[in-house]
């Protein structure tokens, strides 16, 4: 019996969300829900082309197609983590081994966390801490950690140059269909899928933290010049709908949690899913 991952069966081709920057796409249904899900990573091209995060496992083939049909692989000098969660990681070997030129943007605490599953090339790596900001010829991009996040070594990553801020996981939301914008969900969908997912998937603790304090976190990072959010599991965000998320986001820690799907619900998926009897 294997139990390899199941290829996306729904494909969404690279989408260029500012100059030089494009959205690799990567989408899963929804577990239980007819519903659908982003994985999304991105490229930044430009004198020193940049690969940020490396898609997952299991959209593998078309993620390599997607990326190295915009840049090529010898020309490629930065690969990004924004964290070491496998949708973000995901084809790191493959890259890395793609890209001989490329140097790996990661932090200690994610070389320290993933050794066990991967050994890092030390030589290759460049540790860049939240706040800290980086060279890549052409434009000096920001790493600042998003307000909401899952793991520790998360930084999110801000370019100046175009106003896209690579939110990582934050402003994650399901979709009713995986061709719909933010301009296109109900405002209540949107309000309770980013409810949903911050407090079930991500950040459980929002309901602990102090409200001031977190408001100020969240203005450090809407204090930058951002025109647009391109995010793993949302889709791009631009316009009016910048400050909406932003907004939202903020209001997490007075917000009811949630229910999360229980055992309950399990046995009504495999009940759904069960193979009927010969």
């Amino acid at each position: 019996m294997s139990f390899a991952p199941v290829v996306p069966s729904t494909q969404v081709p690279p989408s260029k969300v500012a100059a030089d920057t494009w959205v690799i796409h990567s989408v899963q249904p929804a577990l239980g829900q007819p519903l659908f899900v982003y994985l999304n990573s991105m490229v930044i091209l430009g004198a020193e082309p940049m690969i940020v995060d490396t898609g997952t496992i299991a959209n593998r083939q078309r993620w390599l197609e997607d990326v190295f049909s915009l840049v090529e692989p010898e020309d490629v000098r930065w690969i990004f983590l924004s964290h070491d969660d496998v949708d973000h990681t995901g084809n790191l070997d493959e890259t890395l081994s793609a890209c001989p030129n490329a140097q790996l943007v990661c932090n200690w605490a994610m070389v320290e966390r993933h050794t066990n599953c991967f050994d890092f090339p030390i030589e290759r790596c460049r540790w860049i801490m939240d706040g800290e900001a980086l060279d890549i010829g052409d434009r000096t991009l920001q790493a600042l950690r998003p307000p909401v996040y899952d793991s520790p070594t998360t930084r999110g990553l801000f370019d100046p140059t175009t106003g896209v801020y690579w939110s990582s996981d934050c402003f994650a939301t399901p979709l009713p269909d995986p061709g719909a914008g933010i301009a296109d969900l109900e405002p209540e969908f949107w309000e309770s899928g980013l409810t949903l997912f911050a407090y079930g998937a991500l950040s459980p603790w929002l309901s602990l933290v102090d409200p001031v304090k977190f408001g100020a976190v969240v203005e450090r990072v809407r204090g930058l010049d951002i025109t647009t959010v391109a995010g793993c599991h949302t889709p791009v965000i631009e316009g009016p709908f910048v400050d909406k998320a932003f907004a939202m986001v903020r209001d997490l820690p007075s917000v009811d949690a949630p229910p999360m799907p229980d055992q309950s619900v399990l046995d009504q998926i495999v009940a759904a899913t069960a193979q009927p009897a010969d």
